[in-house]
């Protein structure tokens, strides 16, 4: 068992706290568009965990969306 890179893990948290306060706003705005942004923040670390630049690159591009689809 191999542990990810400090910079895989760092993304992770970073992504994931991101998607955590925009699943708070969505919820008390009762928003769709960045509940499901909020959740794919969180989730999508546990699939792309390999390849640090593909974290990194959808991580940016979920934090862009949930900006330019603002509900």
């Amino acid at each position: 068992m191999s542990f990810p890179s400090p910079g895989a893990l760092f993304a992770s948290l970073l992504f994931g706290a991101i998607g955590m306060g925009a699943l708070i706003y969505a919820r008390k705005m009762s928003a769709f568009k960045p509940a499901i942004l909020g959740v794919a923040l969180m989730a999508y670390p546990y699939f792309v965990s390999d390849n640090s630049f593909l974290l990194w690159g959808v991580g940016i591009a979920l934090t862009i969306a949930l900006f330019v689809f603002n509900g």
